[in-house]
């Protein structure tokens, strides 16, 4: 089997596992607390505009205030609309429709749009639009003309709306293309109805489940099956394929072995080692990953790898296969954004774009848009991968409280020292019988060995009784100065 995928259900969360020839390529978790929002149809309040910015930001009933650019703001060309500075098309308290385009990551609050689309399995509907659209993906011209004329003759004549043809629809019958249309229609239909008793801000349509997504959005030609570990919602999905997808429907398996399914297929491991900054490669070589809110970076390493005849040859090889483990690790981990790559220096041209060749390859399997820039003048490979949800690492992990997401930690001594002179500090500020330093074991160890001096030293200068207290509960940076 080439391609399938593995739904694990459970009452907090869905897990999907995308395996391609028995290895994980790509994790989606939704979790029942933080769905994802993109998609999502909200009826909005303008709260505050930014001429500065030409953005404003928009109340739609979540923790923090969404986000509006006056390059997503929907123009209707039909009625000559030309666009217009921000504060010249919104005002204050001001309510108008929206949709999520971003999720909020980190800080940062949802990117919002107010041109709406409703996804099908075959089409994209607007409401807004008055035009046909054909997926880039059908290079085709005789085929993209022939889906325009068969959607046209499908549409109702009352049909205001436009849409968007994605791929899926290439080996459509008109029956699936009708379907998909009513389908659409009433979708947009019940949203306007909530939109006239709705007072803002108000969600008003939400996207569909993270496993109803995969079927619609995921699933295609290459995939072999769908194995579903929970018996009441792969009835559940069995219904939904049925009724709006059935050239999926014979795909679902519900799966029914003891072993837990992602156990079975080494899921669990993959997802431990995704969460590790090094990846290590079967040559021996391996891959140091790090991730910033700025960029991210990966470096390889030829590790032990001494296989090859030459040097020049070690080098190739623990690249080329360096090259596919960046791609699937850019998939498994979903990293987005800017992302360096920090090949083992070449100095063949044609090692150099066969390594390039080989990442443009096996990223072509990425169902995000990516972008490779080539290699620089540093050696250094630039590319951009689209992103449009958070990373795994920051979905199942949080900063370390010890190291405040550092990576780091003091050592014991320069705690000592600061310790020292904040000792110094009160000393000066308050008139104390006696000092009590209260720090971690590793610290008053310090202080009691190799430090004894420093705190005799202290006394004296303070002129007032120091005394010890170890805390097991403190951490390695944490301290406090206790008058007595």
């Amino acid at each position: 089997m080439s391609e399938e995928y593995l739904i694990n259900f459970t009452p907090q969360e869905t897990r999907v596992a995308l395996m391609h020839h028995g290895s994980v390529q790509e994790l989606h978790i939704e979790r029942e607390h933080s769905r994802g929002i993109v998609g999502n149809v909200y009826l909005g309040k303008v709260v505050r505009v930014l001429p500065g910015m030409q953005s404003a930001f928009i109340e739609i009933g979540l923790d923090r205030t969404a986000f509006l650019h006056v390059a997503d703001i929907w123009l209707d060309r039909h009625n000559g609309e030309v666009h217009r500075p921000i504060e010249r098309m919104l005002h204050e308290g001001q309510e108008l429709m929206v949709q999520v385009l971003k999720d909020p990551i980190g800080t940062k609050g949802a990117r919002l749009a107010t041109q709406l689309s409703i996804a099908g399995r075959l089409l994209v509907y607007l409401p807004q639009e008055h035009h046909i659209g054909i997926s880039q993906r059908i290079e085709s011209e005789a085929e993209r003309e022939a889906l325009r004329e068969r959607l046209l003759r499908l549409i109702p004549e009352d049909e205001k709306g436009g849409f968007i043809v994605r791929t899926q629809a290439e080996l459509a019958s008109d029956e699936e293309l009708a379907a998909d249309i009513a389908y659409l229609r009433k979708l947009w239909s019940e949203i306007r109805t909530r939109r006239s008793a709705a007072k803002a801000p108000a969600a008003l349509y939400h996207d569909l489940t993270l496993a109803q997504r995969v079927l619609r959005d995921l699933v295609d030609t290459e995939t072999d099956r769908i194995l579903i570990d929970s018996r009441e919602n792969f009835n559940k999905l069995q219904s939904f394929s049925s009724e709006y997808m059935p050239r999926v429907a014979h795909l679902l398996e519900h799966y029914q072995g003891e072993r837990p399914l992602f156990d079975l297929h080494g899921v669990e491991d993959e997802i431990q080692k995704a969460l590790a900054r090094r990846v290590d490669l079967k040559s021996g070589g391996y891959l140091i990953i790090d991730q910033t809110e700025a960029l991210t970076t990966i470096d390889v390493n030829t590790g032990g790898f001494v296989g090859a005849r030459t040097f020049d040859d070690t080098i190739f090889k623990t690249n080329l296969e360096a090259a596919q483990a960046i791609a699937r690790q850019l998939r498994l981990r979903n990293l987005g954004g800017i992302i360096l790559l920090d090949f083992i220096d070449m100095d063949s041209a044609d090692h150099r774009e066969a390594v390039l060749a080989e990442l443009n390859k096996t990223l072509s399997r990425d169902h995000v848009k990516v972008s490779v820039n080539g290699f620089t003048s540093l050696g250094l490979v630039e590319m951009t991968r689209k992103r449009t949800r958070e990373s795994l690492a920051h979905v199942l992990c949080e900063p370390c409280p010890t190291c405040g997401g550092r990576g780091e930690v003091k050592t014991a001594r320069t705690v000592a020292y600061e310790i020292v002179r904040e000792l110094v500090r009160t000393a000066r500020q308050f008139d104390g019988k006696e000092f009590r330093i209260v720090a971690a074991p590793v610290v008053t160890d310090l202080f009691l060995d190799e430090e004894a001096q420093s705190i005799a030293m202290l006394q004296d200068f303070i002129g007032r009784p120091i005394s010890l207290h170890a805390e097991s509960g403190y951490t390695q940076e944490q301290f406090d100065i206790v008058l007595l």
